[in-house]
């Protein structure tokens, strides 16, 4: 059964123009070998963000990567690969390696807390190869970030390959990156409404559709199923595969599905723990409400999907907010949410 018109989806941080080149991340002298190479160009990261410039080709945003001897000292360096299309000067073949910055490093670099920006917000606006660098970056530093120390005996951790594998100190255990994969379902009743949900923690009228993580030993099929009856009551059948892409906050991968409540579910009901509001909305709900309503950003995957069964773009309150709020993420959907 299908639930969407067919077509792909129109994924932002699916977009990639890299190599990940993952043959030479086991040369014991990598670094120097990059270090050597003229072309070889880094993304400084300090909390998150990076410094982007101007494409002078098109105007647009582009990130500012950088020769090797311009970057201070790194808390930590991953080589990321090698670009598969030319940017301006910047030639296909160009290896990246990311440098994620102390405080001191990223002040002694670029002091204006302004020129450091984040992918949330400057994601939607850059090149698909920035794009994918940018989503790849930020992934493995969060994951870096949150697996310094052994998880068997607590002993501190070394970074080796590349920067793609961490090493315990004690008993040369080795720890890879990880990859927490949820769901994230438009809900569609026999009217060919969609259901979306809201959080307490969230703005007065911010919506998107529900998701979950997929549990150890769990289809994704499955998730889907018991996700949407935790969070709505509603028993869903027929899950349809939509997309997929990465969700870097911190090291996520939304999967895109839609399905239909079936006939026998119980009545709607919101979990009142991670959603505190459900609605359904029709089409002319959505075109009536769209300049009040705050839906997910553009780079998510749950824009994506709630535009794909709207039928076209919607320039929602989201568009022309001054300051939009990033609540603290206790689920999926609160992390794809914005």
């Amino acid at each position: 059964m299908k639930h969407l018109p067919e077509g792909e989806l129109d994924l932002v941080l699916a977009r990639h123009a890299v190599d990940r080149d993952y043959l030479s991340r086991s040369h014991p002298e990598l670094f120097d070998e990059l270090w050597s190479n003229p072309q070889t160009r880094v993304l400084a990261m300090h909390k998150g963000a990076v410094l982007l410039q101007q494409d002078g080709d098109v105007g647009l945003p582009a990130l500012r990567l950088l020769e090797v001897d311009r970057v201070p000292s790194a808390q930590l360096r991953v080589y990321l690969g090698k670009s598969t299309v030319s940017v301006g000067s910047e030639l296909a073949g160009m290896p990246v390696v990311l440098a994620v910055l102390s405080d001191n490093s990223a002040q002694q670099l670029e002091p204006r807390a302004e020129a450091w920006h984040g992918l949330r917000k400057s994601g939607a606006g850059l090149n698909e190869r920035d794009t994918g660098l940018f989503t790849q970056a930020l992934a493995i530093s969060n994951w870096h970030e949150t697996h310094q120390f052994c998880p068997k005996c607590g002993t501190p951790t070394v970074v080796e390959q590349g920067g793609w594998v961490r090493r315990c100190f004690k008993d040369s255990n080795e720890i890879y990156p990880r990859t927490d994969p949820a769901v994230i379902v438009a809900i569609l009743d026999e009217h060919d409404r969609i259901l979306l949900g809201s959080q307490g923690v969230w703005e007065e009228n911010r919506w998107s559709i529900l998701a979950g993580f997929v549990e150890p030993g769990e289809s994704l099929n499955a998730a889907v199923v018991r996700e949407m009856f935790e969070e709505s009551g509603l028993t869903v059948e027929h899950p349809q595969f939509l997309g997929s892409q990465a969700w870097p906050f911190p090291f996520s991968l939304m999967l895109g599905f839609a399905a239909r409540v079936s006939a026998d579910s119980q009545p709607l009901v919101a979990d009142g723990i991670e959603i505190e509001k459900l609605r359904w909305f029709s089409r002319e709900d959505i075109q009536a409400e769209a300049q009040k309503l705050l839906l997910p950003n553009r780079i998510s995957i749950a824009r994506a999907i709630i535009e794909k069964w709207f039928g076209g773009e919607i320039h929602s309150a989201t568009e022309i907010e001054q300051h939009v709020s990033e609540p603290q993420a206790t689920a999926a959907n609160a992390q794809e949410s914005h």
